[in-house]
């Protein structure tokens, strides 16, 4: 028992592995760490916005877009790698725009994380997107370590177009968060699951933290940093700004 529980491990660990290699980065030899750092948040940006899009172009079963137009921040976390037998964990980085007068801002970074349990031994790569409704979800991306569903209401969110008409008893919560895994999209919950600033980033880029860049959003390619526009751009496709 011991040898096969052993066994599950290693090919957990050499699935998880493999899924990491599969993902093209960008070429980084011979240049800084801090241009490294930009090229790393261009990327970052741009896997949200792929993945965003490719949800908002299932037929009938996206993020209604009256919630888009009454979310104040969404932030997406692309290609979250989980690993699971028994017990497992999963993690990631990921992206927030919030609305701003003249449209979404430049992407702040995140890193997010949680527990998880199940039977199953493997690993799976899940795109997870959130709705901030309100200020006061944002307040609390503003803290080193925000849980979802501790002070602040947390709620699988509704899909279809016509969906968002009957989510009265829904908008009581302060975010409402999506996943989509192996071409699956719903509702999910994410309570318990912790997410952090990736201040190192956001410092190489803009020279600010998440909290100085929440209180004082930048516009939309602001920065002039190549690629960093994507993930505001491809929300500014779906709510009608720029």
């Amino acid at each position: 028992m011991r040898n096969t529980h052993t066994k599950n491990v290693l090919i957990a660990c050499a699935l998880v592995a493999a899924a990491i290699t599969t993902v093209s980065r960008p070429e980084t030899r011979g240049i800084d760490s801090r241009e490294k750092m930009r090229q790393q948040a261009a990327y970052q940006s741009a896997k949200a916005a792929k993945a965003f899009e490719a949800v908002m172009q299932v037929r009938d079963k996206a993020i209604p877009r009256d919630l888009i137009a009454k979310a104040k921040a969404i932030a997406v976390f692309p290609q979250v790698l989980k690993v699971a037998f028994s017990v497992g964990g999963e993690g990631g980085r990921g992206v927030v725009s919030r609305r701003t007068a003249d449209g979404w801002s430049e992407p702040v970074f995140f890193r997010g994380g949680g527990p998880s349990f199940g039977a199953q031994v493997g690993a799976s790569s899940t795109d997870y997107f959130l709705l901030m409704m309100n200020d006061e979800s944002i307040d609390g991306l503003m803290k080193d370590h925000f849980e979802f569903g501790g002070e602040i209401g947390v709620a699988a969110g509704p899909v279809g177009r016509n969906a968002g008409a009957d989510t009265d008893a829904l908008m009581q919560a302060a975010i409402l968060t999506y996943s989509r895994s192996r071409g699956v999209f719903a509702g999910v919950d994410l309570k318990g699951v912790v997410v952090k600033p990736e201040d190192n980033l956001n410092l190489a880029v803009y020279n600010k933290t998440a909290q100085e860049l929440f209180k004082e959003p930048l516009d939309g390619d602001s920065s002039g940093e190549s690629g960093l526009g994507a993930f505001p751009r491809a929300l500014g496709r779906y709510t009608g700004t720029p």
